[in-house]
C-alpha cells in the first residue's frame, strides 16, 4: 500500500497578489512558487506547512484549516504587530489545546493551536463557539444554548459583529 505524504490545501482567492501579499507580510509565510503571467496559482511555505493558492478556480471561500505549532501565545504577539486579522486570541479549550482564530481576506479561517496552558477557559470557549462558521463575516450568537451545544447548532437567526484587526 502506498502511505501519504502529505496534504496541501488549496484556497480559492480573489486577487493571487493580494493574497500573497497577505500571507507573506501579515502571516509570515514565504512565497515558495508562483504560475502565470501574471500569477494565479501558487504556493506558500511556513515551516512544515504549505498553501496553495488559486484564483477564481479551485476550492471554495471560507475553508477551515487547523495549524500546530509550539507555542501560540508567540505567534499570537507577531501577529498583532503585523496586522493580521485575529478573530479570538489563544484560549485554552477543554480538548487539551491553546488556540486562536485567524482570519485571511478571502474568509479563510485558520485555528492556530498548540498544548493548553492550564484549564480550559469556558468564556473563550463560548466565543469560539459563537465565530461564524461558514465563512462570512460576523458572528452567530445562538441564545439559551450552552456553548458545548453551539459547536454544532446553527439557528436561522444572527446578530453580526465586525471581526477586530490588530493593528
Amino acid at each position: 500500500m502506498n502511505d501519504f505524504e502529505c496534504v496541501i490545501p488549496i484556497l480559492n482567492v480573489k486577487n493571487f497578489a493580494a493574497s500573497m501579499d497577505y500571507y507573506v507580510n501579515k502571516l509570515g509565510f514565504r512565497k515558495k512558487w508562483d504560475w502565470g503571467d501574471p500569477p494565479t496559482f501558487g504556493c506558500v511555505t511556513r515551516g512544515k506547512v504549505e498553501i496553495f493558492f488559486c484564483e477564481g478556480a479551485q476550492g471554495q471561500p471560507g475553508m477551515w484549516m487547523s495549524i500546530f505549532m509550539e507555542n501560540v501565545d508567540a505567534l499570537y504577539e507577531e501577529y498583532q504587530g503585523h496586522g493580521a486579522i485575529i478573530r479570538q486570541p489563544p484560549t485554552n479549550m477543554p480538548w487539551g489545546t491553546r488556540e486562536m482564530n485567524i482570519e485571511d481576506p478571502d474568509g479563510h479561517r485558520f485555528r492556530m493551536g498548540s498544548e493548553a496552558t492550564g484549564p480550559a477557559d469556558e468564556a473563550g470557549l463560548k466565543r469560539f463557539s459563537e465565530i461564524e462558521q461558514f465563512g462570512k463575516r460576523g458572528v452567530r450568537k445562538p441564545p439559551g444554548k450552552p456553548a458545548s451545544a453551539q459547536l454544532t447548532s446553527f439557528p436561522d437567526s444572527r446578530e453580526t459583529d465586525t471581526p477586530r484587526r490588530v493593528p
